[in-house]
């Protein structure tokens, strides 16, 4: 297939939804309109782009419909799907696509997704289908920032934030799972944000022995210094964490299309360990009865609510970064497919360059940094081990432009 003299573009968005896709649609159709280039939603993510030879039409972003598409509203008007293509048994299923491509004259693709949409971006590449990567996902772990991240660690610190109310009133300790499955970065920038006193991210194997410690002196003191007994702690856990084992924990064991174990209950596993250090440890009982919750039979130690926000994390409005940065890279890629790239990942538009890099590089797993992690821990932020002292080096800046990385 040709780049020259592009005709049609589609527009795929794929993996989990997240804010920020309906910018990188509304740009690159925009950007398309603006180089008289026909701009098409293949809906579905993956799984419309290997069914696109039985389709009958296709929705055309013209000026009109273009409108409608709102960049700050999270999700995607483009829809999603979980889909592995090589995983499809079908022998002809590159060939399937390219059909289904020439059949709407559609000469190039603009897909945004994150680690495992850009693997198939890789893949349908190598394999003569002409497509640029406009990087997403609200996880922050690919080299480049990506749509969304901004959005999830908002919505993250607003939720951890707001549920401290119920905590205070309650005298509860309230954990907040979110997602997070390899890399803890919205765990760890939401948590920040918001006064969290733990956070628990995937790079860390938790010593509970060391989350313990640092709830009861905290939670202790806040409630018998205070003039109505009255306090709480807050942790934020990724649901990727793992033990001293190094095991997951989790309550499923199904895994989606990419081979990814489905997690859930690290919160609950959290709880577990917590309640029973302290049904273990006398001086909860004296502290119970010192503040005045102590009830014999009913209320013996403080209570831990785990709270699990899911999808709302997802769902809803979309920071005005994400919105910036999404219609960037959306019509960046389209300018990309013009001059003829593919197999590759927009990460930024800077000084009237527009910057890309092999996609296959960037989706390589970038972690938290350790080295903030340490430097949070002398803030006396728990992050479930023995904190480790943080040593900076200095550098003066020399008039290097300070750019945003998240």
């Amino acid at each position: 297939m040709s780049f020259q003299k592009i005709k049609n573009i589609g527009i795929i968005t794929a993996g989990g939804d997240c804010g920020g896709l309906n910018a990188v649609v509304r740009g690159a159709a925009k950007i398309a309109l603006a180089n008289g280039i026909g701009a098409y939603i293949i809906p579905n993510g993956y799984a419309g782009l290997y069914n696109l030879v039985d389709m009958d039409r296709l929705t055309r972003l013209d000026e009109e419909r273009v409108d409608h598409v709102n960049s700050a509203f999270a999700g995607s008007e483009a829809g999603h799907s979980r889909v592995k293509i090589a995983k499809i048994e079908n022998p002809d299923k590159y060939k399937r696509i390219l059909v289904g491509l020439k059949k709407f004259d559609i000469s190039g693709l603009v897909i945004s997704g994150g680690d495992d949409t850009g693997s198939v971006l890789v893949d349908l590449a190598e394999n003569g289908i002409p497509c640029v990567h406009a990087p997403k996902t609200m996880d922050l772990d690919l080299q480049t920032y990506s749509v969304g991240g901004d959005s999830a660690v908002n919505k993250i610190a607003h939720i951890v934030e707001e549920i401290k109310t119920t905590g205070r009133t309650h005298n509860r300790i309230m954990i907040v799972e979110v997602f997070g499955r390899y890399t803890g970065h919205t765990a760890f920038r939401g948590g920040i944000a918001a006064d969290a006193d733990c956070i628990l991210i995937p790079e860390i194997p938790v010593d509970f022995d060391e989350v313990y410690n640092h709830v009861k002196r905290y939670y202790m003191r806040r409630i018998l210094r205070s003039d109505v007994h009255t306090g709480m702690y807050s942790i934020v856990v990724a649901e990727g964490i793992t033990g001293a084992d190094g095991g997951l924990f989790t309550e499923d064991g199904t895994r989606d299309a990419f081979g990814h174990v489905k997690l859930s209950g690290a919160a609950k596993h959290v709880r577990y360990e917590l309640e029973a250090r302290m049904k273990d440890d006398s001086e909860i009982k004296e502290f119970m009865k010192a503040s005045g919750m102590f009830v014999e039979g009913i209320l013996e130690q403080p209570e831990i609510r785990e709270v699990m926000p899911g999808h709302l994390v997802r769902s809803g409005s979309t920071a005005a970064y994400d919105v910036s940065f999404g219609k960037e890279v959306g019509a960046a890629a389209v300018m990309l497919l013009i001059q003829g790239l593919s197999g590759v990942t927009v990460y930024q538009v800077m000084n009237g360059e527009i910057r890309y890099m092999a996609t296959k590089d960037a989706i390589k797993d970038r972690p938290v940094d350790l080295n903030m992690v340490a430097f949070y821990e002398q803030m006396d932020i728990c992050f479930g081990r023995k904190p480790v002292q943080f040593v900076p080096t200095f550098k003066e800046n020399v008039g290097e432009r300070v750019e945003r990385f998240l």
